[in-house]
């Protein structure tokens, strides 16, 4: 009981003070991939190294950063995972996906479900690409629950087509996230 009231409280100040601050927690956080190709759909995951987020709900506001660890990759076939972090991602070279968030459009609600779009810088292979991802956020005993779909054009962003003259496979990828992460007193 004395942990729902102290995580209700924390909660209380955080979204009566000026400023949300949520750290984002790797082990509970889950982003997906899907490509799609002619002869099948190929599904996967990266893993999140670390996510601060500093937000002001007044204003929209937002500051941090979140960082994917580029050579995580994984989609169930050893092979294919060596050949896209080498010949597509070049994930030695470029070893993180990081997202700069710069402004946030729409309300929090204090109890419930807030949909926001996040506008931000994406950079992945080398290069910053201006992005936007809706998200549909939830508060609850001082955890930040938010999940939001965004494609990739990664073609168009500099990265090689895997695609061969027998398996073709879109030019974008999907990315499905759940990002979960504590409130932090400021």
């Amino acid at each position: 009981m004395l942990k729902r009231v102290s995580a209700f409280v924390l909660l209380a100040h955080c979204l009566s003070a000026q400023q949300i601050r949520i750290e984002l927690d790797p082990a509970k956080t889950q982003i997906h991939w899907t490509l799609t190709g002619n002869v099948h759909t190929t599904h996967g995951t990266f893993r999140l190294r670390q996510g601060r987020v500093t937000f002001d709900p007044a204003t929209g506001a937002v500051s941090g950063e979140v960082v994917a660890d580029a050579a995580s990759g994984e989609s169930s076939n050893g092979a294919r995972d060596r050949r896209m972090n080498s010949e597509i991602l070049e994930s030695a070279k470029f070893p993180d996906f990081r997202f700069v968030p710069e402004k946030v459009e729409g309300a929090v609600v204090k109890e419930g479900r807030s949909a926001l779009r996040v506008s931000g810088v994406f950079q992945v292979h080398g290069a910053a690409h201006n992005v936007t991802i809706p998200m549909d956020v939830s508060l609850a005993g001082g955890l930040l629950t938010g999940t939001g779909k965004f494609s990739i054009p990664y073609v168009d962003w500099g990265m090689k087509d895997p695609s061969n003259f027998l398996f073709k496979v879109d030019k974008s990828v999907e990315v499905e996230l759940t990002a979960v992460g504590k409130l932090q007193a400021k």
